[in-house]
């Protein structure tokens, strides 16, 4: 029985993840995920997808952020009819997700066709996939809790572990019997969280492996400590209440924004930010935070001491309000007191979080607080990076606003975390590793670093090949 590993996707960068696993010609696909960048490349590279979609045997799902989870509707659409394997909280998440990037394609295709109609140019672009190949995706979903064993096909069995990295999130262990009886095991660590982050477990171990995929995002990076991320958050809080001012935050509606929740109710519970208005002012970030809400298993023991136990929600209290409208939301312009405002584009490349901008950006009294990456030639990187005058909407605006970044929050782990939670497992029987999900100097680093740990066999995965396991 010949054992095949290939990427179709994060191999050499960190978005779009797809990893085949071929068991003797029956194919399996680690995560179905989107490319992100320019819009040029992400489609071409998007639509590429993997070769004969109909003849892939299951999907197996680590976690539900776009990157991981976004191309599981095109999928469908061409033929794809197998189960997706994933925990109930990515299943809920995923479709959110997923329905959120077919209505966004919609309106691309409405807005573009529009300007190309306005130049006389034609214009032929069309979505990858709509909201009914969304809702066929959700339909081939087969959910599994953690540590529940699953034969997701002829002598493959999975089993999910909790990764710690977003609400649902897992490592994948996959187990193959060949006909001999012999076994190869398979781990895949899917995006690899941090311990101690509020809300969600710290990553759990993983059972022994003969091989494992491992991510490397930050393989060349140390993260700050996620201990000094509250002092940190109340510091700039406190500081602008006392300008009369109000903190923005450009803030990703999965994750992001219900870790910031976290915080500040357990800020204002224990008196060390003011009782001032806080606002979640993302629709996608409200739906989310409900499925948030409905997923309590996934909660690690501190969330259940502070709030489960005392009938109290983590996601609920006096000064956090919820944006449900556009109305809401132009009122969050009018204010002139002192308010924490938070909405997306993580990035500020689009959303509601530019029309904060533009209302708050130039008054000296605010705050822009940066509290995720952001990506080369985006708005939130030219506005961290101190830029001067910006130009939002077609219009240029002075930067006066503090802008303020905590570090703290990265939701991946670095590369000695990663190597604190690989050498807590069995490496006895660990023959190869392999690095996927990373850009090329944070591949090289991790490299050099795991192999400088005594790991005998570390590579890189390329494109192309194919690793005989």
């Amino acid at each position: 029985m010949a054992i095949t590993l290939y990427s179709e996707g994060a191999a050499r960068e960190v978005t779009g993840s797809k990893h085949v696993l071929d068991v003797d010609g029956t194919r399996y696909l680690v995560d179905c995920g989107a490319f992100q960048g320019k819009r040029a490349e992400s489609d071409r590279k998007n639509r590429a997808l993997v070769q004969d979609p109909e003849s892939i045997e299951a999907v197996i799902l680590t976690h539900a952020h776009f990157d991981h989870c976004g191309l599981l509707p095109l999928l469908a659409k061409r033929g794809f009819k197998g189960n997706i394997y994933s925990t109930p909280a990515t299943r809920d998440l995923s479709n959110l997700i997923m329905m959120d990037s077919a209505r966004i394609q919609a309106r691309d295709a409405e807005y573009l066709g529009k300007q190309a109609a306005k130049k006389g140019q034609s214009f032929d672009w069309k979505p990858m996939y709509d909201e009914v190949d969304a809702v066929q995706a959700t339909s081939q979903f087969v959910t599994v809790s953690y540590d529940r064993p699953v034969l997701a096909g002829p002598n493959v069995r999975v089993t999910f572990r909790d990764a710690g990295h977003i609400l649902g999130s897992a490592t994948a262990h996959v187990t193959v019997t060949q006909d001999d009886g012999r076994v190869v095991r398979i781990g895949f660590s899917g995006d690899l969280g941090r311990p101690d982050r509020p809300i969600i477990r710290d990553p759990e171990l993983m059972e022994p492996v003969d091989y494992l995929i491992v991510e490397s995002t930050y393989g060349d990076r140390r993260h700050e400590s996620t201990v000094d991320a509250m002092d940190r958050l109340a510091e700039v809080v406190n500081d602008t209440v006392e300008r009369g001012g109000k903190i923005i935050i450009p803030a990703f509606a999965v994750e992001r924004t219900q870790e910031l929740i976290y915080y500040f109710h357990m800020l204002v519970d224990q008196g060390r930010i003011p009782k001032i208005p806080i606002w979640v002012d993302s629709p996608m970030a409200v739906n989310a935070t409900s499925i948030f809400q409905v997923h309590p298993e996934c909660y690690d023991m501190e969330t259940h001491e502070a709030f489960i136990r005392h009938h109290n929600n983590p996601f609920g209290f006096n000064e956090l309000h919820f944006s449900t409208s556009v109305d809401d939301s132009k009122m969050l312009n009018r204010l002139d007191t002192p308010a924490i405002i938070m909405s997306a584009d993580g990035m500020c490349e689009a959303g509601r979080i530019q029309h904060h901008l533009i209302h708050n950006i130039s008054d000296e009294r605010n705050t822009i607080l940066v509290v995720g990456y952001m990506a080369a030639g985006t708005l939130g990187r030219r506005i961290r990076d101190g830029q001067k005058e910006v130009r939002i909407h077609g219009d240029l605006f002075k930067v006066k606003a503090r802008v303020e970044e905590i570090k703290a929050f990265s939701a991946h782990s670095d590369y000695q975390e990663t190597w604190d939670w690989m050498s807590r497992m069995d490496l006895s029987s660990l023959k190869t590793v392999f690095l996927v999900h990373g850009e090329d100097e944070a591949m090289e680093a991790q490299k050099k670093f795991f192999e400088g740990k005594g790991l005998k066999d570390v590579r890189i995965v390329e494109y192309g090949e194919r690793y005989e396991l």
